[in-house]
């Protein structure tokens, strides 16, 4: 285990190749209840390049109209998202070092050419709890700086089966995913990179 300056935590390797299968099964059943979509950045409408549905009570969404925010239901299908499998519930419980319990679970979906610009998860009104976020598929370059976006950056490559922890001070640490590395991974049969990131949203 690696933790930076901030107290962000990398967790190289943390789930071996049986159980990073497994959740690549549990997804595909979520992705089947609650389709992936293009989700839109608010006031501009641009297509976002990654694809994503949730899992548990709340999911994160965001569109032109509305912004980001969360809601109980998938904004395509009006249906709610389905529960948070118990693999990932486990993880939460391990890793996560909070009381509470995960409400929601962002599946992202990268193409081997989408990126992620830098962001803080700041959604959440719960901030004391941290952000637990899974590598799978394809290795990415994982960029992460401070809590201000001026702040200086560095970046690290995250592989299938990787896990980071942003708590703590790290936890509005501004991060974002640069490139991804294609045919880094045989997890995935189309290549191509799933993050599935766990979130408390309520205090």
């Amino acid at each position: 285990m690696a933790t930076l300056a901030n107290g962000i935590r990398h967790l190289p390797g943390y789930l071996n190749r049986a159980a990073q299968e497994r959740l690549v099964e549990v997804i595909r059943a979520i992705v089947a209840e609650a389709p992936l979509y293009v989700p839109a950045m608010p006031g501009t409408g641009k297509p976002m390049s990654v694809r994503m549905t949730n899992c548990g009570a709340l999911g994160w969404v965001t569109d032109k109209e509305r912004g980001y925010r969360y809601q109980d239901f998938h904004p395509q299908t009006g249906r709610p998202w389905p529960a948070i499998p118990s693999e990932l519930m486990e993880l939460w419980e391990n890793l996560s070092g909070y009381d509470k319990p995960p409400q929601a679970c962002l599946v992202n979906f990268y193409s081997d050419d989408a990126k992620m610009g830098l962001h803080q998860d700041k959604d959440e009104s719960d901030l004391k709890a941290p952000v637990l976020s899974i590598s799978l598929g394809n290795t990415c370059l994982f960029r992460v700086g401070g809590v201000d976006r001026k702040d200086p950056t560095g970046s690290f490559k995250l592989s299938s089966g990787d896990i980071v922890v942003l708590g703590g001070e790290g936890r509005l640490a501004f991060h974002g995913v640069d490139r991804i590395y294609p045919g880094t991974s045989t997890l995935l049969k189309n290549g191509g990179r799933i993050n599935l990131t766990l979130r408390r949203v309520n205090s």
